[in-house]
């Protein structure tokens, strides 16, 4: 059964960074696309950023250049790491996967097929 664990979610103030992770275990799959979405309250999930073996990455406008995603294959832990956090990142953070390729954005912002439970990520002004 594969399961996904987000940790290291809590409250910073805003300029701060927090460093995100998401143990995988149980995946059967040689192939995985990885990402981080994020969601609050009343409005729709957003896609964050997927990786994939292979190391390609692709962002969302929305993160670029303050949040950097990375795998650790051994460990099977993928990391998101925030930097320059505003108010505006408040949110439920939730990590997931998907056997097929990430793709273009158009595709895996809709989502992917494992989720973990999230971490909640509150930045205060």
């Amino acid at each position: 059964q594969v399961s996904l664990a987000e940790s290291g979610g809590g409250s910073v103030q805003a300029g701060g960074s927090l460093r995100l992770s998401c143990a995988v275990s149980g995946y059967p799959y040689n192939s995985i696309c990885m990402g981080w979405f994020r969601q609050t309250p009343g409005n729709e999930r957003e896609g964050l950023v997927v990786i994939d073996l292979d190391g390609r990455k692709d962002y969302a406008d929305s993160v670029k250049g303050r949040f950097t995603i990375s795998l650790d294959k051994g460990k099977n832990i993928a990391y998101l790491e925030m930097n320059n956090l505003t108010p505006e990142d408040t949110a439920m953070y939730y990590c997931a996967a998907d056997s097929m390729a990430c793709g273009e954005y158009g595709r895996w912002s809709r989502g992917l097929y494992y989720w973990g439970q999230g971490t909640q990520v509150t930045v205060s002004s």
